[in-house]
């Protein structure tokens, strides 16, 4: 038996909706993380749902007007030292741990975010 994907054992958009709402509402106050995103947070807001789902195994609409993520490479122009990542992280993490998930599906994605947060350091 094929297993599913996370975006179908979390409930789809709807999951990854709330997940990045909960990130983003911690953004829009880090003193740390709110100077490194624009004005207005709706795209990047509208972005990282969109690589969330595909990466875990949803819709393909983040590569289709996006192209590759990239992630390294659309980060570069940003100096994302341990600071960074650990603020971005806490806001993650408490997004995710907000989600009442089902322990396994938790640790996966906990386990994601703490690895690719931490490719993205750059800097010192």
């Amino acid at each position: 038996m094929a297993r599913t994907s996370m975006y179908e054992r979390v409930g789809g958009e709807r999951f990854f909706a709330g997940l990045v709402d909960r990130f983003y509402e911690g953004v829009a106050i880090d003193p740390v993380l709110r100077p490194l995103y624009p004005d207005d947070l709706g795209p990047s807001r509208e972005h990282l749902r969109r690589f969330l789902e595909q990466y875990w195994g949803g819709p393909t609409t983040y590569s289709e007007e996006r192209g590759h993520p990239r992630l390294r490479m659309r980060h570069a122009p940003f100096v994302i030292t341990t600071l960074e990542r650990d603020a971005w992280l806490r806001h993650m993490l408490a997004a995710v741990g907000a989600a009442g998930m089902d322990p396994a599906d938790e640790a996966e994605m906990t386990a994601y975010f703490e690895m690719s947060a931490t490719q993205l350091i750059n800097a010192r």
